[in-house]
């Protein structure tokens, strides 16, 4: 049986580990892989509304914690929905475990006094809430509401609950109000010396993407640094033509270099048959979390490719990438006149069919994309389908998000200044 501190407002975890409120899914994804002796029964449920729960997920596993993201898939809200099969202790002390049961006396003991709770007559649940923690008691065996008296909302002794009742649910999340919470800032514990995207702006002119404007999040790490730890925020600007230099001193090293073996688009270009084999494999510098691959030409080693990731439920790559919190600035044309135009934004939340209203629809047919791995050729997430428009190719998922964005731009000529260095802006 697992052994748990409870914080408030942070986090839910032991001396080996933590989930806080927060983290990235793929960091407690890797949690939950590096302790599989201990944690032996993990299901991971999916739903596309805003918030999940197991009471409508028809499940009997034995699984007793939920993490509820949101769109950032970031920890919003931590859920012990089964405190049979854990326990929990509150600073260093325990109020939940096989000799403990989690009684109102025993939370009022643990926790303190509280203001009066809240009864919801449609889940029959009785709702008691500390800053950053909530408990739910059950009440379907009673055969009324719990009466208290307003005058006397001096804590848990003057509400009239019957002896005993028993919670049945608990949540961790920031705030006062567990209905609006939202996910905090990514804790320090989190950055493990890795540099985040705060936000990803498409620089672009009337002819298309120029390049992307970053800003990273990092925090300190290392010896005699984490005594003044703190996150720091910084822009860094990258474009099409730049350098693998200008890269690694921009954006730091990639966690990853992958080569092209093949190009499986190079079939829908003019003539394909024409086009002389490369001996050299174009390549990527794969930085995960910042949600980004960037293409090198395998000849000028220059940047010929961005690839924005979304990082949906749902993808095959989910959880691979960070999600990318991009804008894409558009200007668009009014039907009927020549000279009005109408700016608007693209994000990382657009859907295709919001963005074919303002796009237009492709001319042509998509390009259906299956990926598959070398060991595994189902792929359990079925097809997407790619759509080009204005230097631009969405990857469309069949629930309508966007799963990718592929931006191409012209490459500088040698000697052409970098944009960011030339006098007019963008």
């Amino acid at each position: 049986m697992l052994d748990l501190e409870v914080v408030p407002e942070r986090s839910l975890g032991n001396e080996q580990w933590e989930f806080a409120l927060g983290m990235p899914l793929a960091q407690a994804i890797s949690i939950l892989q590096k302790h599989c002796r201990i944690i032996k029964n993990v299901q991971v449920l999916y739903s596309e509304q805003v918030r999940c729960s197991p009471s409508n997920q028809n499940t009997n596993q034995p699984v007793q914690v939920l993490f509820i993201c949101r769109n950032n898939i970031d920890f919003t809200v931590i859920e012990v929905y089964d405190l049979s099969k854990v326990k929990l202790k509150y600073c260093g002390v325990h109020f939940n475990s096989q000799a403990i049961a989690p009684t109102i006396e025993q939370i009022d003991q643990s926790f303190g006094a509280t203001h009066p709770g809240v009864y919801n007559a449609a889940e029959q649940l009785f709702h008691l809430n500390f800053r950053g923690l909530s408990f739910s008691f059950q009440l379907d065996s009673w055969n009324e509401a719990p009466k208290y008296e307003p005058n006397f909302a001096l804590g848990l002794a003057s509400l009239q609950i019957p002896h005993g009742a028993m919670v049945k649910r608990m949540h961790i999340y920031t705030g006062n109000n567990l209905q609006e919470t939202k996910a905090p800032a990514m804790p320090l514990a989190c950055f493990f010396g890795n540099i985040y995207a705060e936000c990803v702006d498409v620089l672009r002119d009337r002819a298309g993407p120029l390049g992307l404007k970053l800003r990273l999040l990092t925090a300190g790490c290392g010896p005699g640094v984490m005594a003044d730890a703190k996150v720091r925020s910084l822009e860094r600007s990258i474009f099409f033509g730049d350098s693998c230099q200008d890269v690694l001193g921009a954006l730091g090293s990639p966690h990853k270099v992958f080569y092209k073996s093949e190009d499986k688009m190079k079939i829908h270009s003019p003539s394909p048959h024409k086009q002389v084999p490369s001996k050299c494999n174009d390549y990527f510098f794969n930085y995960f979390t910042l949600g980004v691959d960037i293409l090198f030409d395998s000849t000028s080693h220059l940047v010929k490719k961005f690839v924005l990731h979304t990082n949906y439920p749902g993808h095959y790559n989910f959880n691979i990438y960070h999600r990318c919190d991009f804008k894409i600035p558009l200007v668009i044309k009014k039907e009927g006149a020549e000279s009005q135009t109408e700016e608007c934004v693209l994000t990382t939340y657009s859907k295709w069919d919001q963005i074919q209203e303002l796009l237009g629809h492709p001319m042509e047919k998509p390009v259906v994309l299956h990926r598959s791995s070398s060991a595994n050729n189902t792929n359990p997430f079925g097809s997407t389908f790619c759509f080009g428009l204005q230097r631009m190719i969405f990857e469309v998922m069949q629930n309508n998000h966007i799963a990718s964005v592929t931006l191409y731009g012209a490459p500088r000529t040698t000697g052409q200044a970098r944009p960011e260095s030339r006098s007019s802006s963008h």
